[in-house]
């Protein structure tokens, strides 16, 4: 790399980590599928997938390649420009918000953060808005499918959306307050201090503000007991009930991958990102700069995953709530706590700062 420009030097390094987190992260929603349905099996007093590779490993890989051989199916009144992009649009959002994502430590490769793939001062803003344009795949999959099962699945979807996304982006403003900054390194920095006791949820006492973004992140990814726009009892499928072939597997993509970005924002804001729950009781340089390089990924990849393992165990617990009790949450409960998180946060701050 010595004979390329800075410039150069930095788009290709760019390129390599984007394609690097690409592939990561469609495997990581792979293979979360296959994790939930082995949990969820086990739950239920059975196996799960076990038949394809070793304790079923490969069926991720099965499941790909039958959805991608089906025939893909069109209905015929349906708007096809419309119904062709609104998986696009799902899919991408869901995958462009882990860009911003600090998923380790601060190593560098000639001045280029490796780390990282965009190191934004406006990453926290960034993620919420690309998540809530996520919301226009699913409103124009319902509408342009030309069924009324899809179209009231869409519309549930788009109105929970917008209710929870509210109580969602609140309960971030006591962690925005503490840190001074909407940069995810920053917000990050600011947990590494004393370990597991800088951490907003304990020593930042941000508890209450991660309860109200947990059941917002449920309700925003429309899972379980949050499922309302894809109630199979009600809707037969909602809003993807015409999409067959890659097309449904993109809605299931953009649905897992939206769920692992839930579980990065939870882990960065409220449980210290990469940095380790032990401080600084270990030296900075212990066992050299490669173990320094890989322990705050596995610190990270472990709360990820600890994120999706609750995800699937409420999944597997809690039935799914009417939908008058999940707008009565949302708005009479979620919302107003959330407004309360940032008034007693804001006076605690000004009396002790």
């Amino acid at each position: 790399m010595s004979h390329l420009s800075p410039f150069q030097t930095f788009l290709l390094i760019s390129i390599i980590k984007i394609v690097v987190v690409l592939v990561i992260t469609l495997t990581a929603v792979a293979y979360t599928v296959l994790l939930e349905r082995k949990v969820l099996g086990h739950m239920q007093n059975r196996w799960g997938p076990s038949r394809v590779g070793p304790f079923g490993l490969l069926q991720p890989l099965a499941d790909g390649i039958k959805l991608f051989l089906k025939e893909d199916l069109m209905p015929l009144a349906s708007e096809r420009p419309l119904f062709i992009l609104a998986p696009i649009i799902a899919l991408t959002c869901s995958l462009v918000s882990i860009s911003v994502v600090p998923f380790g430590g601060m190593q560098k490769i000639k001045g280029v953060e490796l780390f990282n793939v965009a190191d934004l001062n406006i990453g926290l803003l960034v993620i919420l808005g690309i998540t809530s344009i996520g919301v226009y795949g699913i409103a124009l999959s319902g509408w342009s499918s030309n069924n009324k099962f899809s179209l009231l699945g869409s519309l549930r979807a788009t109105s929970q959306m917008i209710s929870y996304e509210l109580a969602l982006g609140l309960s971030l403003v006591g962690v925005i307050l503490r840190a001074q900054s909407l940069s995810l390194r920053d917000i990050v920095n600011s947990q590494s201090a004393h370990g597991l006791l800088s951490w907003n949820f304990f020593g930042g006492w941000q508890f209450v503000a991660f309860f109200i973004y947990l059941m917002a992140a449920y309700a925003e990814t429309n899972r379980a007991p949050f499922d309302l726009p894809e109630a199979e009892s009600e809707l037969v499928a909602g809003y993807h009930t015409e999409y067959s072939s890659m097309k449904f597997a993109m809605f299931f993509m953009a649905e897992y991958a939206n769920m692992i970005t839930v579980s990065c924002v939870a882990t960065l804001l409220f449980f210290g990102g990469a940095s380790s729950p032990l401080g600084h009781l270990l030296p900075a340089t212990f066992g050299g700069p490669i173990l320094e390089a890989i322990f705050p990924i596995l610190w990270f990849v472990a709360k990820v995953f600890a994120f999706l393992l609750l995800y699937i165990w409420v999944r597997g617990t809690l039935p799914r709530f009417r939908y008058d009790q999940l707008m009565g949450f949302g708005w009479k409960f979620l919302l107003p706590l959330a407004m309360l998180n940032i008034v007693v946060t804001s006076l605690v701050l000004a009396f002790h700062g």
